[in-house]
């Protein structure tokens, strides 16, 4: 009782309080009370400033939970590494160990072209000439041609008309049907473009013809080498090594190479900007349509990405007009996302649900593709011939799946759509380098030198065509400058933020600080110590 002052009454304590604390505002339920009506204004007055306090506090708490994150932009300028350069031949080429398949592929296209628009286009779709890609390593295996594949004439190019209720005219699409495996469930897979769905009829045909050759991911040694593309090739004025690309099969376009792929060789470092420093190709682009009705368009695909990424020619990159000359600048964007609670992305690829099946780093691409073809392994049987295989699995050939391309469609379609879960299941990249790129053109060579450019690269490179500039291309790719734009995510309402947050909200309705708070917790403690101190004295009082 020496060290602790006990108060008489609960009224006594609380005057003291009042009287004594440093929150504004409690001293007027003391000094007015001998007026109830002001005594009332200041308790209201102060309850609803507790209830302001307080519902301040919950938006506060709702708003950090929330976890927003605000971009911070920066510039960096140092020496940095070239990127990676892929480029393909956008003319496909003709395998010899499926060419009898792909000729009949050709007459079935130029039957159903008659059919359809009454057209003769055998002198276009005419290979004789033409030389095939002989594959040295699958030799030992035959002709596959000869083998018990039979291309299917189930999938018929159809015309189908439909009847346009506001406007009141016939529009017709062009399309091919298809069925599960019992033959219902049918669909037309139709385009409003004739042109679009005879690609897609030749494409669907033609994979299956190449599921004959699985193994042609791995193809390196075959007849069409990086000289009879690349003619020139110099970085920061010298001449590129054979150590400086690599080699690798595309299903779409063929032979592609990529230039300092790993992104670890000094030698492209890259310490001034500007064309003269940059990346200088001249490139074979021969529009001799190898597979016309695989690929309309002639040039060169150019790919400017990551090193150990993957290159997705087919959704990104883009094309070099023959005879033309092309300069390309690039700027780099870094972009680091922060994870966790503030939004989902993987540093590694190591946390996710997917296995990949690119031998690369991780992309959100290398992911969705590797996903999908999960999917389509385990729901329709086999695999799709453009994307790796599982372990175990086969691609899709309708002599062995004859339903698979109804099965792929509608997967494919839910994908398109966001139906499937590949989306939630593959996050983006923790930090990723994006590159941005602006092109400019020029007629090349020009017609005063065009003579004596073809006459030396007869002499180099054995050109020997005559076409007036239609199969070369000249392509430049360069830093435009080496500082580069960091954008990074950083929490927009941290712990540190959030306290100083309530602490402005607390001294805006009370004008006090944190040892109010405290001032506050010892009046609970000293109401819970008198309770119990009376509640001791009421029992001690019955039992004497």
């Amino acid at each position: 009782e020496g060290l602790i002052e006990f108060y008489d009454s609960f009224k006594d304590m609380f005057e003291f309080f009042c009287k004594n604390t440093t929150i504004h505002g409690t001293i007027r339920l003391v000094c007015s009370d001998s007026n109830r009506m002001k005594t009332a204004f200041w308790t209201l007055l102060l309850l609803a400033s507790f209830g302001m306090l307080y519902w301040q506090f919950a938006l506060m708490f709702s708003q950090y939970w929330a976890y927003p994150v605000v971009l911070t932009m920066s510039m960096h300028s140092e020496p940095k590494m070239f990127p990676a350069i892929t480029i393909c031949n956008l003319d496909p080429y003709r395998f010899e160990l499926v060419s009898e398949h792909l000729v009949q592929l050709d007459r079935m296209a130029e039957e159903s072209i008659a059919f359809l628009y009454g057209i003769n286009t055998s002198a276009s779709l005419s290979h004789t000439n033409e030389k095939n890609v002989h594959v040295k390593d699958l030799s030992s295996m035959g002709n596959l041609s000869r083998s018990s594949f039979k291309l299917s004439r189930n999938f018929s190019l159809l015309r189908m008309s439909d009847h346009n209720n506001r406007s009141g005219k016939r529009h017709s699409s062009v399309g091919f049907k298809l069925c599960n495996a019992t033959g219902g469930n049918c669909f037309y897979k139709t385009y409003s473009s004739g042109m679009d769905a005879i690609l897609e009829w030749y494409r669907f045909h033609y994979m299956n013809i190449m599921s004959q050759l699985p193994v042609i991911i791995n193809i390196s040694d075959h007849e069409e080498q990086i000289e009879d593309m690349v003619y020139s090739c110099q970085y920061d004025g010298e001449p590129c090594r054979p150590s400086d690309y690599v080699h690798f099969h595309h299903p779409v376009f063929g032979s592609c190479y990529t230039f300092n792929s790993k992104g670890t060789d000094s030698f492209w470092t890259a310490t001034k900007p500007g064309i003269p420093y940059g990346l200088s190709l001249i490139l074979r682009a021969e529009q001799k349509d190898h597979i016309p009705l695989l690929s309309t368009v002639a040039g060169v695909k150019v790919m400017i990405h990551n090193h150990n990424q993957t290159p997705f020619l087919e959704h990104e990159g883009f094309d070099i007009r023959p005879g033309i000359a092309t300069t390309i600048g690039i700027q780099q964007d870094e972009v680091n996302r922060l994870g966790g609670n503030y939004g989902k992305c993987t540093t590694d690829g190591s946390d996710v649900n997917v296995t990949l099946l690119y031998n690369n780093s991780y992309t959100l691409q290398a992911c969705l593709h590797s996903c999908f073809q999960h999917i389509m392994v385990r729901k329709c049987g086999c695999g799709y011939y453009y994307y790796p295989l599982p372990p175990g699995a086969e691609y899709c050939d309708y002599n062995k799946q004859p339903a698979w391309g109804h099965c792929f469609y509608q997967l494919y379609s839910r994908l398109r759509n966001h139906h499937l879960n590949c989306f939630d299941q593959c996050p983006k990249p923790c930090r990723e380098s994006l590159y941005k790129v602006s092109a400019g053109t020029a007629k090349w060579p020009s017609a005063k030198s065009q003579d004596w450019v073809r006459q030396a690269l007869r002499h180099q490179n054995g050109y020997n065509s005559t076409s007036n500039r239609r199969d070369i291309a000249k392509v430049t790719i360069f830093y435009q400058q080496l500082n580069y734009q960091a954008v990074n995510e950083s929490p927009l309402l941290s712990e540190n933020l959030l306290l100083s947050s309530m602490g402005s909200q607390w001294s805006l309705w009370f004008g006090s600080s944190v040892l109010s708070v405290v001032e506050m917790f010892e009046l609970l403690i000293d109401t819970l110590v008198l309770s119990l101190l009376f509640c001791y004295q009421r029992l001690r009082s019955k039992k004497t």
